[in-house]
């Protein structure tokens, strides 16, 4: 099972970036407040104090693109999957992340293929995002959206995501969505993954990712990609070992083994394929959520 050439469908540029580069995410009030909570465990860890809170993820890069596509080869990983983390501080009022299209073809050419680039969504310009979107993709090949509506207040279902969801369909790409609680200091509501439900109602013809488990609400999570043929989910953003046991039985069943894919939205590829490994769920369903899905999904070549 080892030799599986992984597909990392959700990671950040983070994940190879200088420490000047993270610093700037986390000027952002939503960033330091979720270093203190979500990640108050790493925090305490490594010792990092008052103005030190981007350290959370300095810890977990690997600090090149050299150095992670090494990490890559080592652990048996083909692909990562790179967007560029556009989201919305409600306190700041302006875009975090925005990493910019030419960062992510940068990312692109010096792993030398192994990072697979997506675009983001701003519904507050939506012209703009999308004129932005559909040059990512004709002129440098991106193969997805990962959009954050929850740090726009918006659900899934609101009419401002809808424009991204027609160029998806018409582009021929799928769109990742994050649904569940934010990490980040963000309102839950608008997060609820039932809200995909009026989306592929509407639009049949669109793929769509729900991201990060769809916590807390994993049933609604797996009742929307096991009931939409066109809906998928990826784990990201939490480790395998402490995934709920339910989304672990429901991924390695019929209704979900050909649905879920393997994500690990920065948290280490090295660890999180070995944890995913050493689940309790047959090697079919290992195969398909670590690579197979994922080479169907986005179209890419195995």
């Amino acid at each position: 099972m080892e030799d599986i050439k992984a597909i990392d469908t959700m990671c950040r540029p983070t994940y190879c970036l200088q420490p000047e580069e993270i610093k700037e995410l986390f000027k952002f009030y939503e960033f330091k407040i979720m270093a203190i909570t979500t990640f108050g465990g790493v925090l305490k860890k490594i010792g990092a104090g008052p103005g030190e809170e981007w350290k959370v993820l300095g810890v977990m890069s690997k600090g090149s693109v050299e150095a992670m596509v090494k990490e890559m080869d080592e652990s048996g990983i083909e692909y990562v999957f790179m967007d560029q983390l556009i989201g919305w501080s409600r306190r700041e009022h302006k875009l975090w992340g925005n990493f910019s299209i030419e960062k992510i073809v940068e990312l692109i050419e010096r792993s030398k293929g192994a990072v697979i680039g997506g675009a983001g969504y701003n519904p507050f310009e939506i012209k703009k995002s999308l004129e932005d979107i559909e040059r990512a993709v004709k002129e440098y090949g991106f193969k997805y959206v990962w959009a954050h509506p929850i740090s726009f207040g918006l659900a899934a279902n609101d009419k401002k995501m809808y424009p991204l969801y027609v160029k998806c369909v018409e582009l021929g790409i799928p769109c990742c969505i994050q649904v569940g609680q934010s990490a980040e200091p963000l309102p839950s509501e608008p997060g609820h993954p039932m809200y995909a439900d009026e989306v592929v109602l509407d639009l049949p013809e669109l793929t769509l990712v729900l991201t990060h488990t769809g916590w807390p609400w994993i049933d609604e999570w797996m009742s929307m990609v096991w009931k939409h043929p066109n809906v998928y989910g990826n784990i990201g953003a939490y480790m395998p070992s402490s995934l709920d046991p339910s989304l672990i039985k429901f991924m390695d069943s019929v209704r979900g083994q050909d649905k879920v894919m393997w994500a690990t939205n920065s948290f280490g590829m090295t660890r999180c394929k070995k944890e995913f490994l050493e689940l309790p769920i047959k090697d079919e369903t290992k195969k398909k959520v670590l690579r197979e899905n994922a080479l169907k999904v986005f179209n890419l070549q195995g």
